[in-house]
């Protein structure tokens, strides 16, 4: 009599190609060893081009994926609108209660969990050691918009390729408008006042625009507006940038000798400020969600309860060392005196404990979230400015004539969608 096989359940990952993403299907042999009936189908894409799959599919119910890699953005609005799969019920030996309350809280609607984080971030400045100390220059630990322009010019040397600072321009609303909208929060701009009027045409917005891009023209790398996360990364492991504010996350990439030329010349410091009480940093999780419209639920959890688990930290840290463990999501990684030795994950810590989502600028604002709006509208709004300041940079586009533009259409959108509410 002949056996019937099993045939095993197949599930499909939607993944963004950020370095520790891919370092987790490299290291998923671990997951299907221990679930023989759980086949693993990988789709992996770049950030702009995954949200709009991802975002596309959850709101048709396309189903084409049974588990997605969603921000601190998406989460809480897709669950309120009950398109997510509640992670409640984890089995206790997950401890959810070890997941950092920032990065937690970012990621649950009324008491229900809806992502659970694969990695946490905020973002801080990298700066190469030996070019900061032959500008004759100190970084603070803690150094000012000022002190940051001031560093860039002294380490720039255009004729050797050595550009001082390197900053995402390529656009998109968590491409360059996540780094611009946390750097105007510490210029005193906002989004939005009280009554949602969109606030482009204020002075602070004029000055962070303003200053972001004369300080990229005088020490930043040619063709700045197309360059976001990854293409920075590699300009600045190949020792072409002075200083690149950028997440966190990228600080095991920096300091890893197999990819970074410059591994051992790196130093950290907090994102700057403006003397105002805010600091140009964000708070972000890239966290695994399962889809409402999934007929795999069960198997999907199993795969995001390994994938985020205190047993995954311990698989990379065995395999591939501490510094290259996904940072910010758990109290006891940064309890643990192995990883206390790795050069930055204090810096990492308190730039996450930085960033306050619910209180995000100088003023009084509606709404919450640091280097985003968190209302459905934002995506969509945020990516047509991005085009704008990017275009700005890019010098074919005034900076008045940007900003006017993205006063006018989010003025627009805002109003088609009926805001205030």
């Amino acid at each position: 009599m002949l056996g019937t096989a099993t045939m095993a359940e197949k599930l499909t990952i939607a993944m963004v190609n950020n370095g520790d993403m891919i370092r987790m299907q490299k290291l998923s042999d671990d997951f299907t060893a221990k679930n023989p009936d759980i086949e693993l189908d990988w789709v992996t894409l770049e950030e702009n081009i995954l949200r709009q799959r991802v975002t596309t599919d959850i709101a048709t119910k396309g189903g084409q994926y049974d588990v997605m890699t969603i921000g601190t953005y998406e989460v809480p609005i897709w669950g309120k609108q009950g398109w997510l799969v509640s992670l409640n019920d984890l089995p206790a030996s997950y401890d959810i209660d070890d997941l950092l309350p920032a990065i937690r809280g970012g990621l649950t609607v009324d008491g229900e969990l809806y992502a659970a984080p694969f990695y946490g971030e905020s973002s801080m400045v990298m700066y190469r050691t030996d070019l900061m100390e032959k500008a004759g220059m100190e970084m603070p630990d803690a150094p000012t918009w000022t002190f940051i322009r001031e560093a860039a010019a002294a380490m720039t040397d255009k004729d050797a390729g050595i550009y001082g600072i390197c900053l995402r321009g390529k656009a998109g609303w968590g491409e360059n408008m996540a780094f611009l909208t946390a750097t105007a929060n510490s210029f005193g701009a906002k989004w939005f006042d009280m009554d949602w009027k969109a606030q482009f045409d204020s002075p602070e917005w004029k000055e962070a625009l303003t200053f972001y891009i004369e300080m990229m023209n005088e020490s930043g790398p040619p063709g700045a507006a197309n360059n976001g996360f990854n293409e920075n990364l590699s300009l600045f492991q190949t020792g072409k940038c002075g200083m690149w504010i950028d997440a966190t996350v990228a600080a095991s990439f920096v300091t890893n000798p197999t990819d970074s030329q410059v591994a051992d010349k790196v130093g950290f410091a907090l994102a700057p400020d403006n003397g105002l009480g805010k600091r140009g940093n964000w708070l972000w999780a890239w966290s695994l969600g399962i889809p409402a419209g999934t007929q795999k639920a069960e198997s999907a959890k199993k795969f995001v309860e390994w994938a985020t688990s205190k047993e995954y930290l311990a698989l990379v840290a065995e395999k591939e060392g501490w510094a290259n463990v996904p940072p910010g999501t758990r109290t006891s990684l940064y309890e643990n005196p192995e990883y206390a030795k790795v050069p930055f994950a204090k810096m990492t810590l308190d730039s996450i404990n930085a960033a306050d989502p619910q209180n995000p600028t100088v003023d009084k604002v509606p709404y919450v979230g640091v280097q985003f709006v968190a209302i459905p509208e934002f995506q969509g709004i945020a990516t047509a400015v991005g085009q704008q300041f990017s275009a700005a940079l890019a010098g074919t586009t005034s900076i008045d004539d940007a900003l006017s533009n993205a006063q006018a259409l989010t003025t627009r959108e805002m109003q088609k969608a009926g805001y205030p509410k």
